[in-house]
């Protein structure tokens, strides 16, 4: 179709506004977002074949190239840990402590965004945000229309917990319902209160880890009626947290807790007592 230069950098810069948007809302950042245009760019310029429908063609690659990132993020499942974690913890004294973080509808729904399979991500941004036809969406993860349907829908009901934005007093009555089932060690109301599709990062000493799913960290919590240590409730960053301590003071983990709707969706734990030593923590009490 467009087989000089300047046609096929006219038509790409014609495109790069949607792609741009399409993928950022995909990836949820910004440079991650240009790289990906940046790629697409490059691959079209490379292309010696006539292109039918270049809008089209450029979506699927960029779509593509969004696709493995989240797949490589989704299967990272220990990275060294070379990240600053200043997290400003402080006691919960009441609703006017700290200003809310995560108390909008932008933050919940893309802390939802985030908790989504890399699949049902791409599949409800490209149909729903978009306007992609779900027989080019199937193309692009290598599934079926009708599978490509159900991605986006399971994505859908996800996404609506998230359109009512919770309030911090809300908040914390979830994290406190989270404390209450792992004193008691009961595991059922644990999953209850965690989303099955939490995601829960973890620094220790040997890196980050991230487990998928809400069974790990139910398993954990449950542990807590055997255990000796002291567990309250605080604010990490403006959202609500917890620290665990043992009986003689020393700080065992911090806790960070986002929510959507009325359930705990991300959780980042830091347990290295190496980086605990270096964090300025509410004082012991029993």
């Amino acid at each position: 179709m467009r087989t000089t230069g300047d046609e096929l950098g006219g038509a790409f810069e014609e495109h790069r506004p949607r792609l741009t948007a399409m993928a950022s809302r995909m990836l949820g950042s910004g440079a991650d977002a240009e790289d990906a245009v940046q790629e697409a760019w490059l691959r079209l310029s490379r292309q010696q074949a006539s292109i039918d429908n270049i809008g089209g063609w450029l979506t699927t690659v960029v779509s593509r190239v969004c696709i493995d990132i989240l797949r490589a993020r989704a299967t990272k499942t220990e990275s060294s840990l070379d990240e600053q974690l200043d997290w400003v913890v402080t006691e919960d004294d009441g609703p006017e402590h700290n200003a809310v973080l995560a108390d909008s509808v932008g933050a919940a729904l893309q802390v939802v965004l985030d908790t989504l399979t890399p699949d049902e991500r791409l599949a409800f941004v490209l149909h729903d945000t978009f306007g992609v036809p779900f027989v080019q969406i199937a193309d692009i993860i290598d599934k079926s229309t009708d599978a490509a349907k159900q991605l986006a829908s399971r994505a859908r009901r996800k996404v609506r917990g998230a359109e009512r934005p919770t309030d911090l007093p809300r908040q914390r009555q979830v994290v406190d319902a989270f404390l209450a089932a792992a004193r008691e060690g009961d595991f059922d109301a644990l999953l209850h209160v965690l989303d099955p599709n939490l995601t829960w990062r973890l620094h220790t000493p040997r890196g980050a880890i991230v487990h998928s799913g809400s069974d790990a960290l139910a398993r954990q919590a449950a542990r807590g009626k055997e255990s000796p240590i002291v567990v309250r409730r605080v604010n990490v960053d403006g959202r609500p947290g917890v620290v665990a301590w043992r009986q003689d003071g020393a700080p065992l983990a911090v806790m960070r807790c986002t929510v959507a709707g009325d359930r705990i969706v991300e959780v980042e734990s830091i347990t290295d007592r190496a980086l605990l030593a270096t964090m300025d923590l509410p004082p012991f009490s029993e």
